[in-house]
């Protein structure tokens, strides 16, 4: 099988571990919003609500896997990674706005506790761990961005469904029934702050911010070091999708010859490599030449 059948069968078998997981997970929102709804559990509905956004993350994922395959066009010359923040943006957005909602039916609940189906809880919890557990396992076998960033939301939500059974077992001995909103606030709140640090990392990504764990200075050290290069300047540096790192900089050398120049290229895309960076453009000028960047940021 040669090396393009190789690829294309690596395509397939990613995008459809994702669709499975998709098709699993969407399955389980629905029979769980109807449960929440049943067993008039507040915890149920929170995890329900986390399961619809982990369902909007596989189909984007989804999406995304076979959208990738187009590469560039003449109208995304980066091409369609970046779709991938524009997703995880708006069902951060969607997270977020749906944990406030069930805050605010929380809260009440915490004063005056309503009964729930104990039972249910238990029953539908045993089944949020089978079903998110399934999904979870079904992904190990796949590396990629997307692949990797689905499994933590299944497999936090695994956790979720744990802690909804150890509720459902103490009111069903207990009858105390304050445990549910509690859970449901605890849900809510963990889902926040999660989405919201995985907001703040998309947007930084989206507003061209240094990726983190690059330091521009010791780039820039990095750089001045390499034999030839006299200075530098209009140095950029930022990430298409959070994991791909790309660099712009303009490179003063001595007058050298053309090959000399080449290396130079060579050994500065070398360090920058080291340092995680893996496509860079790089401007070679002479010492004498005037390129017109000195000192402007934009």
């Amino acid at each position: 099988m040669g090396k393009h059948s190789h690829h294309k069968h690596e395509h397939v078998s990613s995008t459809g571990r994702i669709s499975y997981a998709l098709l699993l997970n969407t399955a389980f929102t629905i029979i769980e919003i109807v449960g929440g709804i049943i067993t008039n559990s507040m915890a149920i509905l929170s995890d329900a609500l986390h399961d619809l956004g982990d369902t909007l993350a596989l189909a984007l994922a989804w999406y995304l896997e076979k959208k990738s395959k187009q590469g560039r066009s003449h109208e995304f010359s980066y091409g369609y990674k970046r779709f991938s923040l524009l997703g995880a943006v708006t069902t951060s957005l969607i997270l977020l706005t749906g944990s406030v909602v069930i805050i605010i039916n929380a809260i009440p609940r915490l004063i005056e506790p309503e009964a729930t189906h104990s039972l249910g809880m238990i029953g539908f919890a045993l089944i949020g761990i089978l079903a998110n557990g399934m999904a979870y396992y079904r992904l190990t076998g796949g590396d990629s961005m997307n692949e990797r960033a689905v499994k933590l939301h299944l497999l936090e939500d695994v956790l979720g469904w744990v802690g909804v059974l150890v509720g459902g077992i103490i009111i069903y001995f207990t009858n105390w029934f304050i445990i549910d909103p509690i859970l449901s606030l605890g849900i809510a709140l963990y889902i926040m702050i999660n989405t919201y640090k995985n907001l703040s990392k998309s947007v930084k990504v989206f507003l061209q911010a240094v990726p983190d764990g690059l330091d521009v200075n010791q780039i820039g050290l990095e750089i001045s070091e390499t034999e030839g290069i006299c200075s530098f300047h209009d140095l950029h540096v930022w990430s298409m999708d959070g994991s791909r790192n790309i660099l712009t900089v303009h490179l003063v050398i001595q007058d050298v010859l053309e090959h000399e120049s080449h290396n130079i290229k060579r050994l500065v895309r070398e360090k920058m490599d080291n340092l995680g960076i893996h496509h860079c453009t790089l401007e070679i000028e002479a010492e004498s030449e005037s390129c017109g960047m000195e000192g402007h940021e934009d």
